[in-house]
């Protein structure tokens, strides 16, 4: 992989993991529309560890203060405020996508790589769903308003984010608006949960990584997609969460309307990639 594609997907990972328009589909159809080569495993690494990076920067203080909440929990054993119950209801958002992860990722990549047009159908249908529930949510609940039902809710319907097209961000907080959150809370508990998710795909692809060694010839366009994957996360996150506190997510959702709906038109009338 030459850097010029590092950069570019490092970039469209960063905007697109954070943003409710899905990094799997964009990381798999723009270079099968511009015939790029495959990235492979270091590449991957690549992306997660950039992404890993950018939401850890972001959210180091909520991260601390979870940690500490966690522990805290532990030693009184009690769960009697949002701060100690807060990192049990993100591990429990957590769970089923790891687990769902972990048995079918192998086979739902197989189904979907190789079919743009499938790709481009789910990125419309889950991008009106997640307008018609920004539309008719009832956008009153906080954070601190969560329960044990919603997050496993919410960590239920992540599971779909395997799907390319879907966006675990765009489930995630689809999933909370329909639970009656505002939008900015949505956010902010989608960008939680998806912490353990990222990390342990960046563990694991590290550790498969290492375990055969870095191709020759990988090691900077590997570097330089971690650095621009990294800063455009950063960016994306502070923007999302900003956005939504007075804007609504229609932008997003025409976006993945057009952008899907112009690939199912090419494709049915003949374009191959």
């Amino acid at each position: 992989m030459n850097l010029f594609h590092a950069a570019a997907l490092g970039a469209i990972q960063g905007f697109a993991e954070v943003l409710p328009i899905s990094s799997s589909a964009h990381l798999i159809l723009i270079p099968w529309l511009l015939k790029w080569p495959e990235s492979g495993l270091t590449f991957d690494v690549a992306l997660h560890l950039g992404t890993f990076l950018a939401l850890s920067l972001y959210f180091w203080r909520d991260i601390i203060d979870i940690t500490v909440s966690f522990f805290d929990a532990i030693a009184a054993r009690r769960l009697n405020s949002t701060a100690r119950r807060l990192p049990f209801l993100i591990i429990a958002a957590t769970i089923p996508a790891a687990v769902a992860g972990k048995l079918f990722e192998a086979q739902i990549e197989a189904i979907f790589r190789s079919n743009p047009l499938l790709i481009a159908s789910v990125l419309v249908g889950f991008g009106l769903l997640l307008g018609l529930t920004d539309m008719f949510g009832r956008k009153r609940l906080i954070l601190d308003e969560i329960t044990p039902a919603s997050a496993v809710t919410v960590g239920l319907l992540q599971c779909l984010a395997l799907i390319p097209g879907v966006s675990r961000s765009g489930i995630t907080i689809t999933a909370a608006l329909m639970l009656g959150f505002t939008r900015e809370s949505a956010a902010r508990f989608s960008f939680l949960i998806s912490l353990p998710i990222v990390a342990g795909a960046a563990l694991l692809k590290t550790v498969h990584l290492f375990k055969h060694g870095i191709p020759a010839g990988e090691g900077l366009p590997m570097l330089v997609g971690i650095i621009f994957s990294a800063v455009t996360g950063y960016i994306s996150v502070a923007f999302l969460l900003r956005f939504v506190q007075k804007q609504s997510l229609s932008p997003f959702v025409w976006y993945r309307v057009i952008v899907g709906g112009g690939l199912i038109v090419a494709i049915l009338m003949g374009f191959k990639g």
